[in-house]
């Protein structure tokens, strides 16, 4: 298909668990092409594999089903095109599904299904290739699941050739935008620049109404806080330029200040790999377009890498939890006697994989008993589940009467957990082998995104202008915003400034030195900064900060969504007189 006006590209879903009636907001809304939804985080992954093996029938997202009861006839009487990753590790099962559904409610639709991402059947074969991403460790354990993340070309064949409703396995969370707007546009597998900007496009829609207002750090700036917040579309033009926007009248904000703080969202370098394009996030520019309108331009794309990212997950054993409340005077001894007093009973911790204890003081004068308590969490690993379950709670729920006074704990006594671990790779791209599979049988090989030599990244443009930041004793808060998140075991920081003045402060004064002592918890792991001068951004990663990822981490924040307005409250100078 070749369009004759910008591809209008809508999301209702971020994640599995958002918001229901989004489907029905956006087919209703106003008028859209394609509408499409993201279902799969990492941890989605390990959640589905679960499902699936207590029923080998599911293994996908059961709510997207939900919405096509409720939006599949409007979509077909109007023309509109369904793409969606809720297809998780049962893509096939979701899509018959579907037809379910359009059989029920009496609608002809073609629903396709894309395959290829599992590469369960071949794991031990590609073992050489699956070394850690961040840690460089072989992998030596017994996957559970191990899923490529595959492009956009199986959803632009499977439109192409007819598709109604496109049901995607792992595939990246962009490329639900590219696939679409890759087939409106008729692009070439190397139009590097109209892909690296549907990417962004598809990077700022992804997770919803993030977009719109969403964990956004000026919230007060939202119109009206009592409105639902409106789910983001994207207009993406012939040269991958785009608009993003939401329908008129839903609530929330598109603004330069929502949308920079959805590009600063879960990445790394600028140079943002994709299995079609590699995207320079350093070369976007944003304007405003109007009311809830913001334009992004500019966008360069180079060749696609050679290499496929792959999320794999392992089961890592059990794991169990006591938080101990320490109210009022002398916390830190309470929680030394009650830490030492549990390990004695428990034989030493010795007997478990892994420890972790924090311990959280309270001022012991607060106005109130909650706010003058503070908290000890000791958190136990096994591979053997007796030694994490009732053995361990159990012991800590009988120090209640021999132990520091006002003893008492969060939660009764807690059987153990299994937990995951996350484990991030590439292998070639010549291991992956993409097929759509049509509604009437037909199976489409779809070829690698062609690669070449990606010529390196120009430095950064230097902002000139009057370095504009706090004063001794201020909160980074009163100048920057930030958005923060997980990228398996790391946590990635994005801090923006709303001008050129706010943004020489922090290209000079915002290091990583600096960041390292304004977060403790990131003392001694190796943190990467990268400069995004055209957005007014410093970009960091954290290497390590969540461990083994979120669904093995024992971080007070696992998935590391406050660390970014943690960062915020800090006053400047930190306390290191070193910086």
């Amino acid at each position: 298909m070749t369009g004759d006006r910008p591809v209008r590209i809508a999301n209702c879903s971020g994640f599995f668990g958002d918001r229901l009636s989004a489907a029905r907001e956006m087919v209703e809304g106003g008028d859209i092409d394609v509408l499409t939804g993201d279902w799969l985080a990492e941890l989605t992954m390990l959640i589905l594999h679960k499902q699936r093996a207590r029923n080998s029938e599911l293994g996908y997202a059961s709510t997207f089903v939900t919405q096509m009861e409720q939006v599949l006839g409007t979509c077909v009487d109007r023309g509109i095109k369904v793409v969606s990753n809720a297809g998780g590790l049962n893509p096939a099962g979701c899509a018959d599904k579907v037809r379910e559904v359009a059989s029920r409610i009496g609608v002809d639709v073609a629903v396709a299904h894309v395959e290829g991402d599992d590469l369960m059947p071949r794991i031990d074969g590609l073992r050489p290739q699956l070394t850690n991403l961040d840690t460089g460790e072989p992998l030596t354990a017994t996957p559970v699941s191990a899923n490529a993340y595959l492009g956009a070309w199986g959803i632009a064949a499977a439109l192409d050739s007819g598709a109604d409703v496109v049901i995607c396995p792992r595939v990246t969370d962009a490329s639900l935008v590219v696939g679409p707007a890759a087939w409106w546009w008729g692009w070439a597998g190397d139009d590097w620049d109209p892909l690296a900007g549907a990417v962004v496009a598809g990077h700022i829609i992804e997770c919803g109404a993030q977009a719109t207002g969403g964990n956004y750090s000026f919230f007060e700036e939202i119109p009206d806080l009592a409105k639902p917040l409106g789910f983001p579309l994207a207009e993406v033009d012939r040269d991958g330029s785009s608009v993003i926007t939401k329908h008129p009248g839903t609530g929330g904000l598109v603004s330069i200040g929502t949308v920079t703080a959805q590009l600063l969202y879960e990445i790394g370098a600028p140079l943002y790999l994709n299995p079609d394009v590699v995207v320079d996030f350093g070369s976007i520019r944003l304007a405003d377009d109007g009311h809830d309108r913001v334009a992004v331009r500019g966008v360069h794309g180079l060749p696609a890498p050679p290499t496929t990212k792959v999320s794999i997950n392992f089961e890592g054993g059990y794991r169990n939890r006591v938080t101990f409340v320490l109210t009022g005077p002398r916390q830190q001894a309470k929680a030394a006697w009650a830490e030492a007093a549990l390990f004695d009973r428990l034989g030493g911790k010795g007997r478990f994989d892994e420890v972790d204890v924090r311990f959280v003081e309270a001022p012991s004068d607060a106005a109130s008993q909650e706010a003058s308590s503070g908290k000890l969490h000791i958190t136990v690993k096994s591979s053997d589940e007796r030694v994490v379950g009732r053995a361990f709670s159990s012991a800590a729920i009988e120090l209640a009467l021999a132990n520091y006074p006002g003893f008492f704990v969060s939660s009764p006594p807690t059987e153990a957990q299994p937990f995951g671990v996350y484990w991030p790779a590439l292998v070639g791209n010549d291991e992956i082998h993409q097929v759509v599979v049509m509604a009437d049988g037909r199976r489409i090989p779809i070829d690698p995104a062609p690669t070449g030599s990606a010529q390196g990244r120009d430095s950064p443009e230097r902002v000139h202008a009057e370095p504009v930041g706090p004063a001794s004793g201020e909160p980074l808060s009163r100048y920057f915003g930030a958005r923060s998140g997980d990228k398996g075991g790391n946590a990635n920081v994005g801090v923006w400034a709303t001008d050129a003045s706010g943004y020489a402060w922090l290209d000079r004064n915002l290091t990583v030195e600096a960041l390292a002592a304004l977060i403790p918890e990131a003392t001694g792991l190796p943190i990467h900064r990268y400069e995004l001068p055209k957005l007014f951004a410093l970009n960091f990663v954290i290497v390590g900060y969540l461990g083994q990822g979120v669904a093995a981490s024992t971080a007070f924040d696992p998935q590391a969504k406050g660390l970014g307005e943690y960062l915020r409250s800090r006053p400047w100078p930190p306390s290191d007189p070193g910086v």
